[in-house]
């Protein structure tokens, strides 16, 4: 694979897969995702950038950085489509009752479509003649203590594992035996759920590959409490040993998105323990994910990297982020030993926020690229470091926007941005404040020219959507993640459009 740092230049599009059209009401790693792969090639595109692609939880809004495991498939995902090719369901079976969007995802109404799907799927799969099952099951490591996790989580009415009776939230063997062998069906069911997602995640994988499209994935620093990961790893995170609640969480403090920070609320790794056993713990865990992740993807993005060099701690009882403390994390010497594992990762370091000295040094000293996001460009300008013009390299990667950011269009329309900074942005795409040209446009032709060997455009920064499109807010517990993009609007007019500017460029 061509390493970032070595690479031609090159642009993509961020789409995560529940966006993607699709008639079952969210976005699959099925059909949805081979004619989007069709569209970036049709585009002149190289890479596809996703969110983690993890179970998601209705009570965190269907977060997919709010997970049940660092590891598994989200079910959401599976494609039904495929399931019929499988001939683990039939055709007629995909009738449905429930009118979909093709614009807004109902998580809950998916969620219980998807498990019917698979319940029959599950009943008709024959596990003993199927070879690859026996070797999925075999070869992944962390697949017993998340199908097992949440085999007891159906068992106990959905109730987070630290509630769960005691010989089995501290996980003692005989305990763990039993529920495995008690619960067998279940238990087996999640096996089946997981295998039939990474068969179908190869399958992309292989037509992303044939079509010269690198996908790139997202790893969130952190992990959710009610976790197989947390679960299984106790020793490993900052948990009362009694209450087996967390002593401080995660977040970060006042910053742009939000004036009392952001409670995050994840548990913290025990990244300064004196035990020599938990901090190769540590190294060993870590080393399993990136391994199962770049299983997936070509390249990954590493969510909140700035905690890797320090991270904001707040006590659990605290309801803001703005009484937390700053607390060192692993460094350097981390990425260095995971390298000598793994050999060389793509990654690039999200490294947006409040950076210091310190961060920007850890960056540099793993050789990864950064984050250049245009929205963030236009306080202080000229001298802003996000403007194209000041970038002091072309090894990083630029964007429009993140997931994380309102629309270009949705930005640039909102009553925050002053029309002295709307005038800004115009004269930077040497356009007039009051022309007929399309912002979303404008701030794309910016980014494709600066020098970043790496260009990435959310997908409605091409479609030129508004803040109705946005697909999260920070800080805003409710209404997220549920923007999906509607067939009529992946135009071959689009695509042609995408192709002859991005040539221009010379990515």
């Amino acid at each position: 694979m061509t390493s970032l740092s070595t690479q031609k230049r090159a642009s993509g599009l961020l789409a995560h897969i529940t966006s993607l059209p699709s008639p079952y009401g969210i976005g699959d790693i099925g059909t949805s995702a081979f004619r989007f792969i069709d569209f970036l090639t049709e585009a002149g595109q190289t890479y596809w950038q996703i969110l983690p692609t993890v179970p998601t939880s209705l009570i965190f809004d269907s977060s997919p950085y709010m997970s049940t495991s660092a590891f598994a498939g989200s079910p959401l995902l599976i494609s039904p489509d495929l399931l019929v090719d499988k001939r683990l369901i039939d055709h007629a079976e995909l009738i449905r009752q429930d009118s979909f969007s093709p614009f807004l995802t109902n998580f809950q109404a998916v969620s219980d479509y998807k498990e019917h799907l698979l319940s029959l799927a599950f009943k008709r799969f024959h596990q003993s003649s199927e070879t690859e099952y026996q070797l999925f099951c075999q070869q992944t490591e962390w697949l017993d203590d998340y199908a097992l996790f949440m085999t007891l989580k159906s068992v106990y009415k959905g109730k987070p594992w630290y509630q769960w009776p005691q010989d089995l939230a501290k996980r003692l063997i005989p305990a763990l035996e039993t529920a495995r062998t008690k619960y067998q069906r279940q238990y087996q069911y999640y096996l089946f759920e997981q295998f039939l997602f990474h068969s179908q995640w190869s399958g992309l994988k292989n037509y992303a590959a044939d079509h010269q499209i690198k996908i790139i994935g997202d790893i969130p620093i952190y992990i959710g409490l009610d976790s197989a990961d947390v679960w299984s790893h106790q020793n490993l995170f900052e948990l009362d040993t009694e209450t087996l609640r967390p002593r401080r969480v995660s977040g970060v403090p006042p910053d742009y998105f939000s004036k009392t920070g952001q409670r995050w609320g994840n548990p913290l790794y025990r990244w300064n323990s004196k035990k020599a056993d938990i901090r190769e713990g540590l190294l060993d865990w870590w080393t399993m994910r990136f391994k199962a992740v770049f299983e997936l993807v070509d390249v990954a993005r590493i969510d909140h990297f700035r905690a890797f060099e320090s991270y904001w701690a707040i006590p659990e009882n605290e309801k803001t982020a703005i009484n937390g403390s700053w607390i060192k994390g692993p460094g350097l010497t981390f990425f260095k030993k995971i390298e000598m594992r793994l050999g060389h990762l793509d990654i690039i370091a999200e490294d947006l926020g409040e950076i210091t000295e310190q961060v920007i040094k850890l960056r540099e000293g793993t050789g990864f690229p950064g984050m250049k996001v245009l929205q963030f460009a236009f306080d202080g300008a000229p001298d802003n470091p996000f403007l194209p013009h000041n970038f002091s390299t072309p090894h990083c990667v630029a964007y429009t926007g993140t997931h994380d950011n309102d629309t270009t269009l949705g930005w640039f329309m909102a009553e925050d941005l002053n029309d002295e900074l709307r005038r800004t942005v115009k004269k930077m795409a040497n356009r007039d404040l009051h022309d007929n040209s399309p912002i979303h446009e404008d701030c794309i032709f910016l980014v494709l020219s600066s020098t970043a060997s790496l260009s990435i455009f959310p997908l409605q920064d091409i479609l030129g959507f508004g803040s109705d499109c946005r697909m999260n807010t920070p800080g805003v517990p409710t209404g997220n993640w549920k923007w999906r993009c509607a067939p009529e609007f992946l135009t071959q007019e689009k695509a042609n459009w995408l192709k002859v500017i991005t040539l221009r460029f010379g990515r």
